[in-house]
C-alpha cells in the first residue's frame, strides 16, 4: 500500500516513484502524488525515512523533499 497524505483542501494523494533518465544517461528516481492508488506513470511506494511531505499553503499542491540535517 503506497504512502497517502490529505491536503488541507481535503484531498487525498497517493506518492508514487520512477526512474527517468537524464540527458547525461545518469538516472534518478523522482517522487510525485497521484489522485489515484494507481497509476501508470509510477509505482506506489511509502515515504523514504529521508524525505518530508510539503504543502504549497496558496494551492494545496503537495511535494516531496530531502529532510534538513
Amino acid at each position: 500500500m503506497a504512502y497517502s497524505h490529505t491536503n488541507s483542501k481535503g484531498v487525498t494523494y497517493y506518492l508514487h516513484k520512477s526512474e527517468v533518465t537524464l540527458r547525461g544517461g545518469k538516472t534518478q528516481t523522482i517522487y510525485f502524488f497521484a489522485k489515484k492508488e494507481v497509476n501508470e506513470k509510477g509505482e506506489p511506494v511509502d515515504l523514504p525515512e529521508d524525505r518530508v511531505v510539503k504543502e504549497n499553503p496558496r494551492n494545496g499542491f503537495l511535494t516531496v523533499s530531502k529532510k534538513d540535517k
